[in-house]
């Protein structure tokens, strides 16, 4: 055999297999439908003062259906901007506006918040971005930023539920740590959790949870967990490893969870293309909830 394929050879059994990424596309539930009415979506700005010097913008979708006599449920999203994003990997808006007019999940409003940045000092200067700080610490200030921040803001305009059963809260990679540690520290205001792509890997200690879901009485949490096989490996962990370990954990633990593993790398394409079956599988017992009441 000549050199060159030998080199090729090679080189094809070295390279990781990403290819499978780019399978995962956007389906049906994510286009919009002329029979389905369209909900509302409106930009705002937020300068908060639990993360003092910090701006950010923030998007509230309002659905077709809301009516300001009934509390709307509640799906709150970090990494806001992609979400709503009409060409992205979500289309949370239009993803909404379908399942809500199926009868799939209960009317939502959804809340979707970039994380914040504290402005240059000077001008030409950078932004600095204030995101892992916000997302993969483990503590409760991010919790009360939307709880005593952004949610009561949004309550000034909108009835939400105070039920967590009827509230969600999702993210991507630290935006999914993020998710999980609002419900973690706050099951009384949070009970719903879906995570992609999740860094549960130490980035600043989120390494620790498998161990503490273990050894912790369990908390009124249903999980939805996504990531790739061919997600990150690097200094602070590797994701893959690290999301099968919080599936395991969970499950040892008696949590109401689904774990799905792909194919994909550290990108929203595989969470975005089962994105509709995901909140249908997150509000399945939402109709139950509501005959309850």
């Amino acid at each position: 055999m000549k050199p060159r394929f030998f080199l090729l050879l090679f080189t094809a059994f070295l390279a990781p297999v990403h290819a499978a990424d780019e399978d995962y596309t956007p389906g049906p539930d994510a286009m919009p439908k002329e029979e389905v009415p369209k909900g509302e979506v409106r930009q705002h700005t937020w300068t908060s003062e639990i993360f003092p010097g910090t701006i950010r913008d923030y998007w509230v979708y309002v659905p077709a259906q809301y009516d300001k006599e009934k509390p709307a449920a509640l799906l709150v999203c970090q990494d806001g901007g992609g979400f709503v994003r009409e060409n992205g990997a979500f289309r949370a808006p239009t993803v909404l506006d379908n399942l809500i007019h199926a009868g799939d999940i209960p009317v939502t409003i959804g809340i979707f918040i970039n994380p914040g940045v504290v402005p240059a000092a000077k001008e030409g200067q950078e932004p600095r971005k204030n995101r892992s700080f916000e997302y993969d610490t483990l503590s409760d200030q991010y919790a009360r930023f939307l709880l005593e921040e952004i949610i009561p803001e949004v309550e000034k305009t909108y009835r939400l539920t105070d039920d967590p059963k009827d509230r969600v809260i999702c993210g991507n990679s630290s935006g999914a740590i993020c998710a999980f540690t609002v419900a973690w520290e706050r099951p009384e205001s949070f009970g719903k959790v879906i995570s992609h792509i999740g860094s549960f890997t130490n980035i600043r200690g989120g390494h620790v949870y498998p161990a503490l879901i273990r050894k912790t009485e369990p908390k009124p949490i249903r999980v939805f967990l996504q990531d790739g096989e061919n997600d990150l490996d690097n200094l602070h962990g590797n994701w893959p490893i690290a999301n099968e370990q919080m599936a395991a954990a969970l499950k040892f633990a008696g949590y109401d969870y689904r774990f799905v593993m792909g194919t994909g790398k550290h990108s929203s394409r595989h969470g975005g293309a089962i994105f509709p079956d995901t909140l249908r599988w997150i509000w399945e017992d939402w109709k139950e909830s509501v005959a309850a009441k």
